[in-house]
């Protein structure tokens, strides 16, 4: 007999499924395939940055729903606050890239939030206990 009984594993199947999904919206709204004409390795390294900063979060997030006491009782304390850092402030750099005051310094833009969605990679992976 397995462990696991089918609501369990329906709610696990569903949590790839959403893993999946928001991923998958999240490459066509980036369109990575698309690069800028002026400055395609800012552009590449921002959203590939991102793509991977995004994998790993929902993937360590699935991780710790899976856990027994879930997301709480892996991120606790102080470190829940730094994980709700790590987890808007790419999101916003990301949405915020396309204001006109940053298009004058795009490529500088680009590279500084890349730069800041490695850090919060390995913050993320940090913060998550295995």
């Amino acid at each position: 007999m397995s462990k696991y009984n089918l609501p369990e594993m329906m709610s696990y199947i569903i949590g790839a499924l959403f893993v999946v999904i928001v991923f998958a919206i999240a490459y066509a709204y980036l369109k990575p395939h698309r690069l800028h004409h002026a400055r395609p390795l800012s552009t590449l390294a921002l959203k590939g940055t991102y793509l991977l900063y995004l994998l790993v979060l929902l993937l360590l997030i699935y991780f710790a729903s899976l856990r027994g006491g879930g997301v709480s009782q892996v991120f606790d304390g102080p470190e829940f606050f730094v994980f709700l850092v790590v987890l808007f402030v790419p999101t916003a750099g990301i949405f915020s890239r396309k204001i006109t005051r940053f298009s004058g310094k795009r490529v500088r833009y680009n590279i500084i939030f890349s730069v800041v969605n490695v850090v919060m990679t390995i913050t993320v992976l940090l913060l998550y206990r295995f």
